[in-house]
């Protein structure tokens, strides 16, 4: 499973891409491009949900739309525009923003929102992303990762969590808190990636 780094692209980060080769990416946000590098795999975001208490900005989605489609690189997916915990205004974005994605030719990712289930991801989305509520999400894992080929899963940022998104079958996982200063916090993101360049699964002591 790749962890994908949200808007972070300091040294630290590209240091730790080239060391666990094929374990890490970005996953970018409007606004928030410094890339691609192309040592790191990128997805792309849409922002709807670090704008949920302020009007997102349409342009700046649009603008990190063009600016992915100059780079030589082709983005993992870009998630369709969404309604955080609400599956109805969920699909009527889907509805609307999904046709003028398409013609970039990139795999859509349908961002599933409480309420939803798998009947409700539309054919041609090629990526679940589980995002919704905190406990949603974490109750309806299982649920997605057993119905989906491609699996991410949104929010995740302790060791504890990505061993169970790898442990359920999840393609990749971001989160924004690795590279944020806590120390316990970083060292558990290594400690996944020494494993998982081993080929070691989950430790059996357990974690917080």
């Amino acid at each position: 499973m790749r962890v994908l780094i949200t808007n972070h692209s300091g040294f630290r980060a590209g240091y730790l891409a080239g060391k666990y080769e094929g374990h890490l990416g970005h996953l970018y946000s409007p606004g928030g491009m410094r890339g691609p590098w192309d040592f790191m795999p990128f997805a792309l975001d849409n922002g709807k949900f670090s704008a949920a208490e302020r009007d997102w900005d349409q342009d700046a989605f649009l603008g990190l739309l063009d600016r992915a489609d100059t780079s030589s690189m082709t983005p993992l997916w870009v998630v369709v525009p969404d309604v955080l915990g609400d599956r109805d205004g969920t699909l009527r974005e889907w509805d609307t923003w999904a046709p003028r994605l398409r013609p970039f030719h990139w795999p859509l990712a349908m961002a599933v929102q409480d309420g939803m289930t798998p009947e409700d991801v539309p054919d041609d989305a090629a990526v679940v992303f589980v995002g919704g509520t905190t406990d949603w999400k974490r109750e309806t894992l299982h649920m997605w990762c057993d119905a989906f080929a491609r699996v991410h899963v949104g929010r995740i940022n302790t060791e504890r969590w990505l061993w169970e998104c790898f442990n359920e079958g999840a393609e990749s996982c971001d989160g924004t808190g690795w590279f944020r200063g806590d120390k316990r916090q970083l060292a558990g993101l290594i400690n996944y990636l020494e494993r998982r360049k081993a080929g070691k699964g989950c430790p059996q002591t357990r974690l917080a």
